[in-house]
């Protein structure tokens, strides 16, 4: 089904712009969605209109695919996804990245709202993912499909460098401290306790979010390189002893998202 999807995909891209190759792929986050607007009226379609692709619950996962033209280049941006949480299945949530494989991507960058295990973060900091944690179902369990990538993948550079330091190159010229740190994805939606904080902290995580681990890794099977972003929406469970909500997170999202665009945009006007 996935190869029908980007069948879909590729020839809207062609009709509405022809010889552009869409070869970059972006998924916003939580609260990240405001993106697209800053190159105007871009062409979409609803994930409802794409064979396979499931609609997001989650508040602030718009649910639609914009295509976006960035010079010469084509970005699919993907604005919102299918969260393990929502209970649709493992195949669901990994499911755009087969398509972005099949629709001839080869580079993606994702993005999250995540809570702040590391005590020097505060809400708002960006966040570079360096490596990840994974607690949730591995995407890759069952028959493998080898159109898609090999039976065991390597994960020792799950996020590629060249792509974080093109990315933190151009934080740095903005004047945006771009943190870094590891990323460790937990199946929700319920948020996490003010011990397993402590023990994700001694474990080595530095954010903790809901989200972006297993599409790393079907990427990465797919061969796609990956560099993933984090908003640093909160402070994680038992830092500051307040009660977290969904509703501070969208907040942190819209606050952050005028520096966030103009990084991507610049990022992706150099891929």
């Amino acid at each position: 089904m996935y190869k029908r999807a980007a069948e879909v995909i590729t020839s809207f891209a062609s009709a509405k712009f022809p010889g552009v190759k869409f070869k970059t792929a972006l998924v916003l986050g939580s609260g990240l969605g405001g993106f697209p607007s800053l190159f105007g009226d871009v062409p979409s379609l609803s994930y409802a209109d794409i064979d396979g692709m499931a609609v997001s619950t989650a508040p602030g996962h718009e649910g639609r695919l914009y295509f976006i033209k960035i010079g010469d280049n084509g970005v699919l941006c993907f604005s919102g996804r299918t969260h393990y949480y929502e209970g649709k299945g493992i195949d669901k949530v990994v499911y755009p990245v087969k398509v972005m494989k099949a629709a001839g991507v080869d580079t993606l960058f994702i993005t999250n709202a995540s809570g702040g295990i590391n005590l020097r973060f505060t809400a708002g900091d960006l966040m570079l993912i360096t490596d990840h944690i994974n607690y949730l179902p591995n995407p890759l369990v069952g028959a493998n499909d080898p159109e898609l990538g090999v039976r065991f993948p390597d994960m020792t550079q799950a996020y590629d460098k060249e792509l974080g330091k093109l990315v933190k190159a151009k934080a740095c010229k903005m004047g945006v401290y771009m943190q870094e740190g590891v990323y460790i994805g937990v199946t929700g939606p319920s948020y996490e306790t003010p011990a397993e904080i402590r023990a994700f902290r001694a474990l080595g995580a530095d954010a903790v979010g809901m989200s972006t681990v297993p599409e790393v890794i079907q990427a990465r099977h797919c061969g796609i390189r990956v560099c993933g972003i984090s908003l640093i929406a909160n402070a994680a469970a038992g830092i500051t002893g307040n009660k977290l909500t969904e509703e501070e997170v969208i907040e942190a999202g819209v606050k952050a998202s005028a520096m966030f665009g103009a990084l991507m945009k610049d990022v992706l006007a150099e891929i």
